[in-house]
C-alpha cells in the first residue's frame, strides 16, 4: 500500500497537465516513450547505446509523436460524431488506417533520418527501402490497438495509449532501421 499513494499521485498529476496543459503533456509524454524505446531497442539487440538515435526519437516524439495525434483524434472525432454518424468506429478506423497511418509512417522514417543527421537524398533512399515493410507491418499489428483505442480509450488519453503501445512500434522501428543501416554498410 505505501507504494500505490505515490503512483496515485503521479497519475493524479499527469491527468492534471493532461487537462491543463493537453498539446505539451502529450508532447513531452512521447519524447520520453520514444527515447526509452530507442534505448531498450539497442539494449535488446546488444549495441552499445548510440545517442542520434536516442535523441532522433525523443525529438521526433517531442515535436511531432504527440502533437500530429492529438489534432488527427480530434479531427477524427469531428468528422465521425458518435451521436450523428452511422458506424462511427468503423469510419474513424478505415481514415486512421487508410489515410493517417500511411502519411505518419512515411513522415515518421524520413523525419526520423533527418534527425539523425541524413541528408536529404540518404533520408528518401531509406524511406523508399522501408515504406512498404513497416507499413504493412503497421496494419498488420496496430489496426486491433487502434480498434481498442477508438472504441475503449477516452478521447483524452488515446494519444498516451497510443504512445505505450507506440513504444513496442518504435523498438520495432529502430530494429528495421538499424538492419538496414548494417546492410548499407556491409555493402560499403
Amino acid at each position: 500500500m505505501a507504494l500505490s499513494k505515490p503512483i496515485m499521485n503521479l497519475v493524479a498529476s499527469y491527468l492534471q497537465n493532461l487537462y491543463l496543459n493537453p498539446i505539451k503533456t502529450k508532447a513531452i509524454t512521447s519524447c520520453v516513450v520514444g527515447s526509452a524505446a530507442s534505448i531498450v531497442s539497442q539494449v535488446v539487440a546488444g549495441d552499445c547505446v548510440r545517442l542520434d538515435p536516442v535523441l532522433a526519437f525523443g525529438l521526433y516524439g517531442l515535436l511531432f509523436g504527440g502533437t500530429i495525434p492529438h489534432y488527427f483524434y480530434n479531427i477524427a472525432e469531428r468528422l465521425f460524431p458518435e451521436d450523428v454518424v452511422a458506424f462511427p468506429l468503423a469510419k474513424k478506423l478505415l481514415f486512421e488506417r487508410l489515410v493517417f497511418a500511411p502519411f505518419m509512417q512515411a513522415f515518421s522514417l524520413y523525419t526520423l533520418a533527418r534527425f539523425e543527421g541524413k541528408n536529404h537524398s540518404a533520408a528518401v533512399k531509406q524511406l523508399y527501402a522501408l515504406y512498404s515493410t513497416v507499413l504493412e507491418a503497421n496494419w498488420k499489428w496496430l489496426t486491433l490497438f487502434q480498434v481498442i483505442n477508438l472504441a475503449f480509450v477516452p478521447p483524452m488519453l488515446r494519444v498516451l495509449f497510443m504512445n505505450l503501445v507506440g513504444f513496442g512500434w518504435a523498438m520495432f522501428l529502430a530494429t528495421k532501421r538499424r538492419q538496414r543501416q548494417q546492410k548499407e554498410e556491409r555493402k560499403e
